[in-house]
């Protein structure tokens, strides 16, 4: 968290990527629990240019500056 903060502040994009494996893609709700604290702790400094959606086992959401 810290230093996606610091690449916010720096004038760059985050990209967070959870990458699920095996039996874990059965709790994909906690995936998105996970991005949306994430969203929530970084909504300061950042808004949402892409909600989290799947890629294959990847879950991926971009933050950007405000």
């Amino acid at each position: 968290m810290r230093q996606s903060r610091q690449f916010i502040e720096e004038g760059d994009k985050v990209k967070v990527t959870l990458r699920f494996r095996g039996r874990e893609m059965a709790h994909q709700d906690l995936g998105y629990q996970l991005l949306d604290r994430v969203k929530a702790d970084m909504s300061d400094v950042t808004k949402v240019e892409s909600e989290p959606r799947f890629e294959g086992k990847q879950m991926i959401m971009i933050l950007a500056g405000r």
